[in-house]
């Protein structure tokens, strides 16, 4: 999937949203109208998410008038990277990095091509930067990233 800039979709940004909500409450069970309210989200696309969620081993969910969604894990061991790639795949930041593209079309320039190495060193290092983010990094107010280190 190719991400415009490297914007993440709305699904994405609603499953962190509600994946760190879920991390702050520390194992309660939390309702989609909960999360839906308290950060005015749209609360039918961020049901269908969470159920993706759940559906990838993210999320657990109860039924019933006391039900709702918890963490599978605990929130440190839950990076960005595996989110993101749970609800769209793993991003391309260049058209010849997309499986569509590859299917369907052969780029003249790839034997020759200037930025091919460069891009995928740019689209490893920031997927590297995701999968080394946690939930519970985006839960501490006072988290600051390193964006060079290749540690926490």
């Amino acid at each position: 999937m190719l991400f415009p800039l490297l914007q993440l979709t709305k699904r994405t940004e609603y499953g962190l949203i509600a994946l760190t909500h879920l991390a702050g409450r520390r194992g309660s069970v939390v309702s989609v109208r909960e999360i839906a309210e308290h950060y005015s989200v749209p609360r039918r696309l961020l049901a269908e998410v969470l159920k993706d969620l759940v559906r990838t081993g993210h999320v657990e969910s109860q039924r019933g008038a006391s039900g709702g969604y918890s963490l599978s894990r605990p929130a440190a061991q839950i990076t960005l990277g595996e989110v993101v790639a749970a609800i769209e795949g793993r991003p391309s930041i260049a058209s010849c990095e997309s499986l569509e593209f590859l299917k369907s079309v052969s780029c003249e320039v790839e034997p020759r091509c200037p930025i091919k190495s460069p891009i995928q060193r740019i689209r490893s290092g920031l997927w590297s930067l995701l999968e080394r983010t946690t939930l519970s990094d985006l839960a501490d107010p006072s988290f600051e990233l390193d964006p060079v280190s290749t540690t926490r």
